[in-house]
């Protein structure tokens, strides 16, 4: 099963994280902490997987019980997380680095590591297709599109799809629905901020559009 998929630059700050296995907001914040230091230790040349039995994650079916305190003094100074897991742990972390974004998977140990290695690979090219060479800026301003992506991939920590023109294909199916929905809820749009031939700017409207658009919604 997949318990995670993370997310984040070089420096530590989470662009995307999805969590399979629920847990409490606290817990996720110190194991993403707690994951961005294993990974961002080691060096460039050694294996993109790697066992982190301090990261336990409940299974279904097992007690689990998570304790979590905080001391406060102006800020939070301090997050202790402990999660007590009766069944042998065999938590896995598998990642890549790309420019300045590390592609994180938390894995149990029924699922392969090349496999996770290869669907991350997936992943990442599916979001180039949606926005034609992806970068941290895309994840930060269209975080409802990966997770789309993301959703076409894996659903309850599952993999559903690996072949990358079936999720291209149901992302672009999807755009264009919500698209022609928005089209349809508002039909002023489209006709008002349509440029006509030898007028407007770069931005691709006019400023007799703008002020019919203004007037419609009533501003």
């Amino acid at each position: 099963m997949i318990h995670a998929v993370l997310i984040f630059n070089t420096h530590g700050k989470p662009r995307l994280s999805k969590f399979f296995t629920p847990l409490p907001p606290l817990v996720q914040q110190s194991l993403i902490s707690q994951i961005f230091s294993l990974i961002s230790d080691r060096p460039a040349g050694v294996c993109n997987f790697l066992d982190a039995p301090d990261l336990k994650f409940p299974t279904p079916g097992s007690t689990t019980s998570t304790s979590t305190s905080i001391n406060e003094k102006g800020k939070d100074k301090q997050l202790q997380t402990q999660i007590h897991n009766n069944e042998d742990d065999d938590t896995r972390v598998i990642y890549r680095h790309y420019a300045t974004l590390y592609f994180v998977f938390v894995v149990d140990g029924a699922e392969s590591e090349l496999g996770i290695l290869d669907l991350i690979q997936v992943f990442v090219e599916s979001l180039d297709r949606s926005f034609e060479n992806v970068c941290e800026l895309d994840l930060i301003f269209h975080f409802d599109e990966v997770h789309h992506v993301l959703s076409e991939i894996i659903q309850g920590g599952l993999v559903l799809e690996t072949n990358i023109n079936e999720i291209s294909a149901c992302v672009q199916a999807a755009t264009r629905n919500r698209k022609a929905s928005a089209a349809s809820s508002n039909p002023l749009i489209p006709s008002v901020l349509a440029v006509p031939a030898g007028r407007g700017g770069s931005r691709g409207g006019s400023a007799d559009g703008a002020r019919k658009w203004l007037a419609a919604i009533g501003v």
